[in-house]
């Protein structure tokens, strides 16, 4: 094999890897995401189990540790983020998640992973909460922030 060979193998496996890395990346979030999703889901039902047979949410994720899928960390490595807003609604909307026009998210319990950055805001819409996986509208949409 000449040099010129050898350099043309070269900026060939180059141009394979620039393209291949973004896309297995992607694949990777996609996978994460749905990950995140399916145990949001999971949790929510935990959570309402919990409801039915103490007719009031938990205070916090510990009081159904044992019931959380993965300890209740997330794909991403962290835990995830829950809030009991329902004996506050709708007096007291200050700890709640938020939507771009400032109206809370949910009226029962904030429920989120926050993503793969592992960064958060109020504000679903701000950029560091735009890869959060969130439950809304009472679980009627569980999913990317950036997305709702």
């Amino acid at each position: 094999m000449t040099l010129i060979e050898l350099m043309l193998v070269i900026a060939v496996l180059g141009v394979i890897v620039t393209i291949a890395i973004p896309s297995y990346q992607n694949y990777i979030d996609k996978t994460n995401n749905a990950l995140a999703v399916s145990q949001i889901v999971t949790i929510q039902s935990v959570i309402e189990r919990y409801y039915l047979q103490n007719q009031r949410y938990p205070d916090k994720l510990d009081d159904i540790a044992g019931s959380l899928p993965d300890n209740g960390v997330d794909p991403w490595g962290n835990k995830y983020i829950y809030l009991n807003i329902a004996d506050d609604w709708p007096q007291s909307r200050g700890p709640s998640r938020k939507d771009r026009n400032i109206n809370p998210i949910n009226t029962q319990y904030d429920l989120y992973s926050v993503g793969k950055d592992g960064q958060t805001k109020k504000q679903v819409s701000q950029k560091d909460s735009l890869d959060d996986v969130i439950l809304a509208r009472d679980g009627r949409f569980i999913g990317l922030a950036a997305d709702f």
